[in-house]
């Protein structure tokens, strides 16, 4: 469905940020993309929604391609049109409109209480706060309606950009399994990307991990949760129940194992 192929990103003409990045989504499949801070994850979902246009980047080697079409060309809202949403970083509201004013921000349809029921059937909580100020709800229930109003949309493409930033280990759990309803009840295909390693891959079909711009590992999401550096480099764990502090990581030998 989604190919990107040896992209390079660079910003105002000259900082190069994405270095030949290359992955795949397939129809109504989910996708992992991990990494730290600063590894390029963001500015890839942004070069898939065209939203580097809006901060003076731009896509300068490589293609974009979505049902074998190119898009890497075409505008934010164009790419809307073709029924690709991102849902930004940072839980990016409306503060003074009410949570369905916001869901209804989003609305791309026929039937607007239709699909506002589609969207408080996977978030419930929402309709009991459908009259409430957003700027007043808590960061779970914001990120709830920015999920949801990426939903009014009809995406055929959902992108996701850390949506368990900052919540508790239960609302993490609830979010990730609205997500798998989202991709299995929707048919939506999902690019993830979340600071959480293990439970994104949890719900994955496959993962990429990125680092300094480049894709440095991929593969099945089971294999990539055994695999030692993933463990190592998120949860400084180098053998099963033994925990290393960050500034005992061989980082120079983790990169020549998965550059290799």
């Amino acid at each position: 469905m989604l190919k990107i192929k040896n992209i390079e990103v660079r910003y105002h003409n000259s900082i190069l940020v994405l270095r030949g990045v290359s992955l795949e989504v397939s129809e109504a499949g989910l996708v992992a993309l991990l990494g730290s801070n600063g590894a390029g994850k963001t500015t890839t979902l942004k070069a898939i929604s065209g939203l580097l246009k809006t901060e003076v980047g731009e896509v300068t080697d490589g293609t974009i391609e979505l049902d074998g079409k190119r898009i890497d060309h075409l505008d934010p809202e164009e790419i809307v049109r073709l029924g690709i949403t991102q849902a930004m970083e940072g839980r990016r509201i409306f503060e003074h409109l009410t949570v369905e004013e916001n869901l209804r921000a989003g609305y791309k349809g026929l039937d607007v209480q239709k699909d506002l029921d589609m969207v408080y059937s996977y978030f419930p909580k929402l309709r009991d706060l459908h009259k409430r100020t957003s700027g007043f709800l808590s960061g779970g229930e914001q990120q709830m309606m920015v999920i949801g109003g990426g939903l009014m949309a009809h995406p055929r493409f959902l992108l996701l950009d850390e949506p368990t930033l900052g919540l508790s280990p239960i609302l993490v759990e609830e979010i990730m399994e609205i997500i798998t309803r989202i991709r299995s009840e929707e048919k939506t295909a999902i690019l993830l990307v979340d600071q959480n390693a293990m439970i994104a891959l949890s719900v994955a079909d496959h993962g990429y991990v990125m680092e300094n711009g480049k894709v440095v590992l991929d593969g099945p999401a089971e294999k990539l949760k055994d695999n030692e550096d993933i463990k190592e480099f998120y949860l400084g764990l180098s053998q099963v129940g033994v925990r290393k502090s960050y500034t005992e990581v061989k980082h120079y030998r983790r990169r020549k194992r998965w550059l290799g």
